[in-house]
């Protein structure tokens, strides 16, 4: 059995909610004007993506967050247990959205890396992805603090 065999990717279910909170600060994705249990309960009401975790047996490795708006796909909350990266996974959980996404039809994928994250940009460039010549712009509605 190689490394990547012991993992599987399943759908979110409400008791892997904990475990994927300290997932993602340990990752150093939460941030104070972010609820993450706002996020993941708003990310519950999303019919056209998917929630999925990445587990090692019972223990949660990873996440990620996919949506299709119809028009793209967006990757959200990508996520490794530093204790199991640079095995593959991030590409594993990445290679499953892909999947996912084209099975809906969705021609192309975009998603933000925080500015001064070169070890996460280095990770989407070997996937393919490459920096856009494009302003994101961002408005918040509803404040989660």
């Amino acid at each position: 059995m190689s490394a990547l065999e012991e993992y599987t990717i399943a759908r979110y279910q409400e008791d892997y909610r904990a475990q994927i909170i300290e997932l993602w600060a340990k990752c150093g994705l939460t941030r104070p004007w972010n609820d993450p249990d706002k996020d993941i309960d708003r990310k519950l009401t999303d019919r056209n993506g998917a929630f999925f975790v990445l587990l090692k047996g019972r223990e949660i490795a990873g996440s990620v967050m996919v949506s299709y708006d119809g028009h793209r796909g967006s990757i959200y909350y990508l996520s490794v247990d530093p204790d199991h990266q640079s095995a593959g996974l991030g590409k594993m959980l990445m290679e499953h959205c892909e999947t996912f996404l084209l099975e809906l039809g969705c021609p192309k994928i975009n998603l933000f890396v925080r500015e001064g994250n070169e070890q996460v940009l280095r990770f989407y460039e070997k996937l393919g992805f490459s920096e856009e010549t494009a302003v994101a712009l961002g408005k918040r509605l509803i404040p989660d603090i």
